[in-house]
Formats: C-alpha cells, sequence, structure tokens
C-alpha cells in the first residue's frame, strides 16, 4: 500500500506535451486533497534519473507559462519538481499576465483567488503533496526541499514548520509578510523547523521591510534555525521573468544561490 493509500490522498497522472520545452519530462497531475482536488504539474530530471524532490510554492501570478518554466529549469538541476496551483480551491482562472495584472487593479482581480489560501491551508495541503510524491519512484529519499516565490515564500516556510521531519532545505525568493501578528505568520513556525533557510529580500520591499526581517530573523535566532538571509538590490519580484521589475542580473545570481544551496543541503 502507498502512502498516499495510508493517508486517502491519490494522485492521477496523465503525460503532457504542452510546456515550456520538451526537454524534461512534464505531467500535468491532479491531487486529492482535504479541500478537493488540486491540479499540479511535475517535471522529472528524465532518462529514468532519480532525484531529490522540491515542491515549487507558486506566487500570486498562479500557475503560467513563466512559473513552468521557472519549474522546468530546477528540474534540469536534477530534481523532481512538484509545482501545485494553490488556487485550486477558486476554480479555473487565467493564466494572468503579471504585467497587465500590475498595471490595473491587483486587489481586485487576485484578491478573490488569494482569499482562497493562505500559509495555514497551504501547509495542510502539503499532506497530500508528500504523499503523492512518495507514492512516486522518481522522488529520492524521504528529505525534500521547498522554494517559494512571494506569497509562496511564507507559504514554503510554514509548509516545513509544519512537516518538520520531511523538510531539508528552504528557500524563499521576495517573500511577503513572513513576520506578522497573524495566527500563521511564517515567522510563528520558527521553533519546529528543522529545515536550513535561504532567505532572499529585495531593497525597499514594503511587504517585507527591515523590521520585519529583523523580527522574522529573531525568530529564527531563538530557535536556532540555521538560515542565510541577503538582500538583493532589486525590486520585489525580481525573479520572476514575466514581472515589469524581473533584473536578470540580480535573477541569475538568485538561481546561482538556489542551486548552491539546494546542492549542499539535498545532495
Amino acid at each position: 500500500m502507498t502512502a498516499a493509500e495510508v493517508l486517502g490522498y491519490g494522485c492521477q497522472f496523465r503525460p503532457c506535451c504542452e510546456g515550456p520545452s520538451t526537454v524534461m519530462p512534464h505531467e500535468q497531475i491532479t491531487i486529492a486533497t482535504a479541500d478537493g482536488e488540486c491540479p499540479a504539474h511535475l517535471f522529472t530530471p528524465g532518462a529514468g534519473r532519480r532525484g531529490p524532490a522540491i515542491i515549487f510554492y507558486m506566487d500570486a501570478g498562479g500557475i503560467r507559462p513563466a512559473a513552468l518554466a521557472m519549474a522546468e529549469r530546477l528540474s534540469e538541476a536534477g530534481y523532481v519538481v512538484l509545482l501545485p496551483d494553490l488556487f485550486y480551491r477558486y476554480g479555473p482562472y487565467g493564466p494572468f499576465d503579471p504585467k497587465a495584472v500590475l498595471a490595473g487593479d491587483v486587489r481586485a482581480i487576485l484578491g478573490p483567488l488569494m482569499a482562497t489560501t493562505g500559509n495555514a491551508k497551504a501547509a495542510e495541503d502539503t499532506r497530500a503533496f508528500l504523499a503523492c510524491l512518495d507514492a512516486r519512484g522518481d522522488a529520492q529519499g524521504k528529505k525534500l526541499g521547498a522554494v517559494g516565490f512571494c506569497m509562496g515564500g511564507g507559504m514554503a516556510i510554514a509548509a516545513a514548520g509544519t512537516w518538520p521531519d520531511r523538510f531539508a532545505a528552504v528557500a524563499s525568493f521576495h517573500g511577503g509578510n513572513l513576520a506578522t501578528d497573524a495566527s500563521d505568520s511564517p515567522h510563528g513556525y520558527a521553533p519546529r523547523l528543522k529545515a536550513e533557510l535561504y532567505v532572499a529580500a529585495a531593497e525597499n520591499d514594503g511587504s517585507y521591510p527591515p523590521a520585519m526581517a529583523e523580527r522574522f530573523e529573531q525568530a529564527l535566532d531563538a530557535a536556532h534555525v540555521r538560515y542565510r538571509a541577503e538582500t538583493y538590490p532589486a525590486a520585489h519580484g525580481w525573479m520572476k521573468p514575466d514581472f515589469p521589475v524581473y533584473d536578470e542580473a540580480a535573477a541569475e545570481h538568485g538561481w546561482k544561490e538556489m542551486l548552491a544551496f539546494f546542492g549542499r543541503t539535498l545532495g
């Protein structure tokens, strides 16, 4: 019996011939969670290769070509990458063009979708994501990584704090609201974290100002969490190639740091 069957969750797989390229194997799958059916994309290293798994927690722009391309690039480094659609409770949407969204009323467009999820919900969804990966033969080992962008940064940290024995490494890029008074604020998960963190922040980021960064790092220090924080001379969202603030030089530095981080912590 698989872990997915034990937990009451399941994955339905179907080959996908559409995606950012045809280089790496790409499947569209459906993951049964406690709240419904979560569409997801899964990229594998290919050629029968196995690799450590990484869960990719998306930004508020949702699933779109740029997110798929980033997940594929990560898989090219030898990882099994799961990219779930965290807006599944909302239903079908988009795909959105971030430049058009940011030029309009962001709250009106993305607010209803963002209201369907959050750090605690994403952490609970991770129960099903882990069961799905456990049911596969191409994910190597029980320890895995997580990477999150923007809203996904906090979700990745919350997931690792909720399932501390499963996550060895978490990378957060321009994650916002990492230390607030909310009940599911990421900094509140620090005492339960066993994963090592890489926290990449942006300069002059209203969603993660210096005072919040200090509060977040104090929580990590108090919990003796291993981490490295780096502030990039770039704007919030600099890693996303379809954002108007995309900074290629800073993004390439981010990729270099991320791959080195996962290479060291996941092998």
